[in-house]
């Protein structure tokens, strides 16, 4: 990026013309003990051949997923991006675009965001998506305030196989609400339908549930959805956008609404993000009138041309306060497209190839992971691409050894699990070679 000096001429000039005689006159308004009666303690400037050095040498302390072999997961995964995605997400008039404030003077914008649109319907088999959101977490937690609104209830369960970042996101948007959260306990690394059958009540405004959840494994969606609709709650499936290219569908189980983490679309691995909020929901009123965000519509302009407008919602409703559905009043437009293009690229039979290049090697892996002596699968069931190993000593010990290694193992669960601090998470993307998984597995049997 370009820096272009602000000589003391040109601040002079501005100042002149705002009609202030000097910077600290901007501030006056501010009372002096809130302000800083002293220079910043930031180091002296360097020239920029000096500086260029110096953030050079700051950022090669780094690693990159990349710098080893990956097998990282929990809601961000290596997975292959086509350089078609890098190559149209970095035009400039999508690279550069805002949200568009003065919506339909923005139509290549609309049109970019109907077609995202679209695409998460057929995804999720539901009738109704926004123009995204900013992460699997805020998808959750734009959910439940969804079926909070919609059934006036208080309650809301959660399972524990939840993505527990995304739970933590879900406590922190209901801190200051009149709801209850309740988590239902998966033992077994999955829930137990009759569990939910047993905790659901006419006071229960939804069900959140996760497949694959947080270990990998797959939930019984139906039953778990069978069960909230039965007292009339709102049934919430956060999914795996790559793994439903074999699995059912959100829509086709029953779900109400859909959300996902979508940085598995097009989004390479970046530390915090961005990442994309994937949100989609059934076609009843009450559901369209509380979605949060925008939604675009298509139309016909008075020339008989297919256009596009935002629908149902202006602007003005996300910042009307407390009768606002939700303060989202943005998207992850950009990482929206990117998501859009990866899923016209790849298509359908290519979104099914890629789930099963991921099925196929997570349980080579599981097996030739297990051979290790100490080294067990933690829960039993079906999964996708992630799976929870128990490992002997210290979880996360291990994994620094392997990480010296030359592989990023998995993420240790004690984290946020702590009877699970002797176990891992690891992923297998299509990415990932029998060489390379054969070689994870020789580095663990020397690391144990």
């Amino acid at each position: 990026m370009p820096y272009i000096l602000n000589t003391p001429e040109d601040q002079k000039a501005m100042l002149a013309r705002i009609g202030v005689a000097s910077v600290e006159d901007l501030f006056a308004n501010i009372p002096p003990a809130l302000r800083l009666a002293r220079p910043l303690d930031v180091p002296a400037a360097l020239p920029e051949m000096e500086l260029q050095a110096h953030v050079s040498k700051l950022l090669a302390k780094n690693e990159a997923a990349g710098d080893a072999v990956c097998f990282l997961g929990g809601g961000a995964y290596d997975h292959f991006v086509p350089s078609a995605v890098d190559a149209i997400a970095g035009r400039s008039e999508f690279y550069t675009a805002y949200t568009p404030y003065q919506a339909e003077a923005s139509q290549g914008t609309l049109q970019a965001v109907f077609e995202y649109q679209s695409l998460m319907c057929a995804l999720t088999g539901l009738e109704v998506a926004n123009a995204s959101l900013y992460d699997g977490g805020s998808g959750a937690a734009e959910a439940m305030l969804m079926a909070l609104g919609i059934t006036r209830r208080a309650e809301v369960l959660v399972a524990e196989s939840v993505h527990p970042e995304y739970r933590q996101v879900l406590a922190t948007y209901a801190a200051n609400l009149n709801c209850n959260i309740r988590t239902l306990p998966a033992p077994n690394g999955v829930l137990n339908p009759d569990d939910v059958k047993a905790a659901v009540s006419d006071a229960t405004a939804c069900v959140i549930a996760q497949s694959p959840n947080f270990f990998g494994h797959l939930e019984e969606m139906q039953a778990i959805g069978d069960a909230a609709r039965k007292v009339g709650a709102v049934f919430v499936a956060s999914f795996d956008p790559i793994a439903a290219g074999v699995l059912k569908r959100p829509g086709d189980y029953g779900a109400d609404i859909a959300v996902a983490e979508g940085q598995g679309l097009g989004i390479p691995l970046q530390y915090g993000g961005p990442h994309l909020g994937i949100l989609t929901c059934r076609d009843d009123p009450a559901f369209r009138r509380k979605i949060p965000g925008r939604l675009v519509g298509q139309t016909t302009d008075r020339n008989g041309k297919r256009c596009w407008v935002l629908t149902l919602q202006p602007r003005e409703q996300h910042i009307a306060r407390e009768k606002a559905s939700s303060n989202i009043c943005t998207n992850q437009g950009l990482l929206a497209l990117r998501s859009a293009v990866y899923l016209t690229a790849v298509g359908p039979q290519g979104l099914k190839e890629t789930a099963e290049l991921c099925v196929r090697k997570a349980h080579y892996a599981a097996e030739q992971l297990t051979q290790v002596p100490g080294v067990s699968l933690r829960f039993k069931g079906p999964f996708v691409k992630e799976f929870a190993l128990q490992v002997p000593g210290d979880a996360t010990a291990l994994l620094a050894k392997l990480r010296a290694e030359g592989y990023h193992a998995g993420l240790p669960l004690g984290r946020w699990y702590p009877k699970l601090a002797n176990c891992i998470t690891v992923a297998v993307t299509e990415k990932r070679t029998k060489a390379e998984i054969d070689g994870l597995a020789a580095a663990l049997r020397a690391s144990v």
